[in-house]
């Protein structure tokens, strides 16, 4: 019988190996690491430790050193499907998405039935915007493995994407059916593509899309988290005398355009309190004298139930015709009116402008544009193009080219702790709101101001498909791309929209003229 290999005090290398992939499957990644590398320096060349070390950095988000290490280890056995596997993963982390391509290539040819791959490999090419093969590529993953979960929810978000919606939710219902707790196949943010209920949203059928919306809570890659708060959930119950506070989650736009569901619970008889992010308490303030609006918690205060903010369509059982629109809930500051209204003045036709959200976020993918878009709508005779844009692509306006005539506002422009108090007032002092699908849609919509908003080609589930106007925002105008990535043809519909409006408020450039659109697009 062949003696075990040992090292450093006797130690059987196979034994240890095993112990340290145990530790390894359990999490214990400081272990599992300390146990691998001490194998290591009795065997340089061990694959499985060279392999091991680099999935850990992977796991631990490391991925420059995961791709160093699983290269390490292919170099020692340059034929390991798993490990090119591996090295795709670190690679697609690195954003290197044509790398891991050839990788997870690579790892197919090694073992054609390495459905994993072949699911990863989809993923990739979802994130390049490859659709067609994204769905291939997930097709075969399911015929080698027909209980891939995983693989039936990302086949949905490709078909979805692809608009193709009834497709998209028998996918989702399979994903479902084979594994019912399965929390991403109702709702998964981590990637920023849609899920079953996010299609359901998206295609109207809001009775059936809010219940599975709930599921986010449970979903992978979800960041909010609910507050601890001692207090019964609501759940419909009767509010008449009893105290509910709600919770704040998600992004600033989400609570403005959920915040219009309070004044509600004040009409059924609650003592309301909004756990609001701090920076919007003013802002929030002018929804109803009766609400309490906080920016922190001190524990302190007893509440009968609490309740998500975009868990209230739920609880109210909103449908599209019954979705609360009544505008403004907002309002800006008459003094802040008055200061913005002095600096701007009152020559042109003043249209405010955003184009950037934030571009950590995948959800933002497809949804910001760029800012060179808006030239053909500066050069309107007569046009001015104020930006409201804070933060995230102020970098672009130096780029334009001379004359573009992008007016900023200084440097003092919302600077202070509260949030948009500012941009509600220079709203109210413009003409025209036109942006991208970011927040400012949401407080310009919730002002009750003129607003289009320029959208993808398959949007964000609040606006729906097909349609030019927002059952959310009844002063709200949509430009949609009728292909994706296609800017140029939504600017120039708005350039268009842009001098019959100036035509139609028989608005003048000088006295006695009026803009042809024709001449001026």
């Amino acid at each position: 019988m062949k003696k075990a290999k040992r090292f450093g005090g006797g130690f059987d290398i196979a034994g240890t190996v095993k112990k340290a992939v145990l530790l390894h499957q359990a999490k214990h990644f400081d272990e599992a690491e300390k146990i691998y590398r001490q194998v290591l320096k009795a065997q340089p060349n061990n694959f499985d430790c060279l392999h091991l070390l680099g999935v850990i950095h992977y796991q631990r988000g490391n991925h420059a050193a995961a791709v160093s290490q699983i290269d390490a280890a292919l170099r020692v056995q340059p034929n390991v499907s798993d490990a090119f596997n591996n090295r795709g993963n670190a690679l697609r982390g690195l954003n290197r998405l044509d790398e891991a391509l050839a990788s997870f290539d690579r790892a197919i040819a090694l073992d054609p039935g390495f459905a994993e791959s072949f699911f990863n490999r989809g993923v990739a090419l979802q994130e390049l915007n490859r659709l067609d093969e994204a769905l291939v590529s997930y097709d075969r993953a399911i015929v080698l493995n027909a209980l891939y979960a995983k693989a039936l929810n990302n086949r949905g978000n490709v078909l979805k994407e692809m608009k193709r919606l009834d497709e998209a939710l028998g996918s989702f219902d399979r994903a479902i059916a084979l594994q019912p707790g399965y929390a991403d196949a109702y709702y998964n943010r981590e990637t920023a593509f849609y899920n079953r209920g996010m299609v359901r949203l998206l295609a109207g059928r809001y009775k059936d899309g809010w219940p599975d919306y709930e599921w986010r809570w449970k979903a992978r890659g979800f960041s909010g988290r609910p507050p601890k708060i001692d207090a019964s959930p609501w759940l419909g119950q009767n509010l008449a005398g009893r105290r509910i506070i709600v919770h704040c989650e998600q992004g600033m736009g989400d609570v403005i355009q959920f915040a219009r569901y309070l004044p509600l619970l004040v009409r059924r008889g609650a003592t309301v309190t909004f756990f609001s992010p701090a920076n919007l308490v003013r802002l929030l303030r002018p929804l109803s004298a009766e609400i309490e609006i906080i920016g922190t918690m001190n524990g302190s205060e007893a509440f009968d139930f609490q309740c998500a903010l975009m868990s209230l369509p739920h609880r109210f059982g909103t449908e599209l015709a019954s979705i609360p629109a009544p505008v403004p809930y907002l309002a800006a500051e008459d003094d802040l009116i008055a200061r913005w209204k002095a600096r701007i003045g009152e020559h042109g036709f003043k249209i405010g402008i955003t184009w950037q959200g934030n571009p950590e976020g995948k959800i933002d993918r497809g949804r910001s544009i760029p800012l060179a878009e808006y030239i053909p709508l500066s050069r309107l005779p007569g046009v001015r193009l104020i930006s409201l844009q804070k933060t995230h692509g102020l970098e672009q306006i130096p780029t334009l080219p001379p004359g573009t005539g992008v007016e900023v506002l200084g440097d003092d422009f919302d600077a202070g702790p509260d949030a948009f108090v500012d941009t509600a007032a220079v709203m109210a002092n413009l003409d025209l709101i036109v942006t991208s699908d970011t927040s400012i849609a949401h407080l310009a919509g919730a002002l009750s101001l003129p607003t289009w908003v320029a959208i993808k080609h398959v949007p964000d589930w609040r606006w729906l498909l097909e349609r030019e106007d927002s059952p959310w925002y009844p002063t709200m105008r949509l430009f949609r791309q009728q292909t994706d990535g296609d800017w140029k043809s939504v600017f120039a519909k708005i350039g268009q929209e842009v001098c019959a409006l100036m035509g139609k408020a028989e608005w003048r450039t000088h006295p006695g003229t009026v803009p042809n659109p024709a001449s001026a697009l």
